[in-house]
């Protein structure tokens, strides 16, 4: 089911990652890797929102900047943390 919805996504933002901004983020964020700096989420859940709703399923898109700093807090869904895992302060003041 997960990768039906993927896929679903697919066609529709393919050319985006092609696009002169989408190489240069790309590019940034591996250098940031390769500095041996942290990034959250892991890059397995960058697009966890994409697998998680079939594109035709979409109403409304609300696109947030994840508000976390620790392990285990981000899983590529804004405004949300895994169940069992403590939220931090400031998505606390997001609710």
């Amino acid at each position: 089911m997960v990768l039906e919805q993927a896929d679903s996504w697919k066609k529709t933002i393919e050319t985006e990652f092609k696009q002169p901004y989408m190489q240069a983020l790309t590019a940034f964020l591996q250098a940031e890797k390769e500095q041996g700096k942290t990034i959250y989420p892991n890059e397995s859940h960058w697009f966890h929102a994409l697998e998680a709703c079939a594109l035709d399923e979409v109403k409304v898109v609300i696109l947030g900047q994840d508000p976390y700093h620790q392990p285990k807090q981000a899983h590529g869904l804004c405004f949300s943390v895994l169940p069992g895992i403590k939220t931090p302060p400031s998505l606390v003041n997001i609710y």
